[in-house]
């Protein structure tokens, strides 16, 4: 009974999304539909970091695909390290959601063990190469992992609140919601079969960038099709300018946050067209600093863009190609300890 108030509040919690309307699962059609009945099976819950991208159907299978077939399913590494994993990269990304949840699905399970290394590994990642602690087979999974909350971490920023509890739940409460909600979300004991989600989006090539994945073909498919995915969200909802400036100041990103105030971003959205610059803020600030974010940045983008679909689109795009130039690091050749 009271797993089941925990998912409801949880479930509850979609209202508080920000800037955007999380299509209903009563009101979900077509590809919608499918993800939200993957993700109800799969997570027992329809869990808001997913719902969030709904406005937008193709990223939001896309965010669905790369967190399942990496975090979710069966495969070489246990989910207690790749919960960890989950965990430092929130921690790295001060996105105090992603880190409850996923340091309370750690906690709930049984004979988890110290991932204490695991948890350092991808918060110190974050801003560069560091040796693995995990063996070379594993890296397809944990790698995988790390990315896909990089982008996570920056859709929730802007979309959601810091707590996977609504407003309402008092303080006093969340420490038993928390020990329930782990216990909701700890993996069962066999965990999900891998593949099931990837003919959400066509196949493509698998390109070269996704080296590090080639260990798990499962995995290296769901972010082939994935990465096309966001890339054709970005060409419709990004305009080329900003797209270009984006992926230029990434290109000498080391992950480091580029400093305390917003200062920074004016320097280089100074060279777009005037009715670009809203949308180059918002981008650049997703993509490099997500925690910088206020309503002012989104409210600014949508007077010249309204729909929530293009909103969503762009949050999508700066998101991904941040991690994905994240990704550039993390795996690289010889990296990968041999230990466990």
């Amino acid at each position: 009974m009271v797993a089941k108030l925990v998912r409801f509040a949880v479930r509850r919690s979609l209202n508080d999304t920000r800037h955007v309307r999380v299509v209903k699962r009563r009101h979900a059609t077509g590809l919608v539909a499918e993800v939200y009945r993957q993700v109800e099976r799969d997570f027992k819950m329809l869990a808001p970091p997913v719902a969030l991208h709904s406005a937008a159907p193709d990223t939001l299978a896309a965010a669905w695909m790369v967190l399942r077939e990496t975090l979710l399913a069966q495969g070489v590494a246990d989910r207690a390290a790749k919960e960890a994993v989950a965990t430092g990269v929130s921690l790295a990304n001060a996105c105090p959601y992603c880190a409850d949840v996923h340091g309370m699905t750690l906690a709930a399970i049984p004979d988890a063990g110290d991932r204490t290394g695991y948890e350092e590994w991808a918060r110190a990642s974050a801003t560069g190469p560091v040796p693995a602690p995990f063996p070379a087979p594993q890296a397809a999974e944990l790698v995988g992992v790390a990315v896909a909350f990089h982008h996570y971490n920056r859709m929730v920023n802007v979309f959601l609140s810091e707590s996977p509890f609504p407003s309402h739940v008092p303080e006093s409460a969340k420490p038993k919601a928390r020990q329930v909600l782990g216990g909701v979300l700890r993996p069962g004991p066999d965990g999900a079969a891998p593949g099931t989600s990837v003919d959400l989006l066509p196949a493509v090539p698998v390109p070269d960038e996704l080296a590090w994945a080639r260990g798990n073909p499962v995995v290296a498919d769901a972010f082939a099709r994935a990465y096309a995915a966001v890339d054709a969200a970005g060409a419709r909802s990004v305009p080329p300018n900003v797209r270009g400036v984006v992926r230029a100041r990434l290109s000498t990103w080391d992950g480091r946050p580029p400093g305390l105030s917003r200062s920074w971003v004016e320097d280089e959205v100074a060279g777009l067209p005037s009715e670009d610059r809203p949308a180059g803020r918002l981008a650049l600030v997703i993509a490099l600093s997500s925690f910088q974010l206020d309503d002012s940045l989104v409210e600014d983008y949508r007077r010249t863009a309204p729909g929530d679909d293009t909103l969503v689109e762009l949050a999508a795009w700066s998101s991904m190609t941040a991690a994905r130039r994240i990704s550039t690091w993390l795996a690289a050749p010889g990296e990968s300890s041999a230990a466990a």
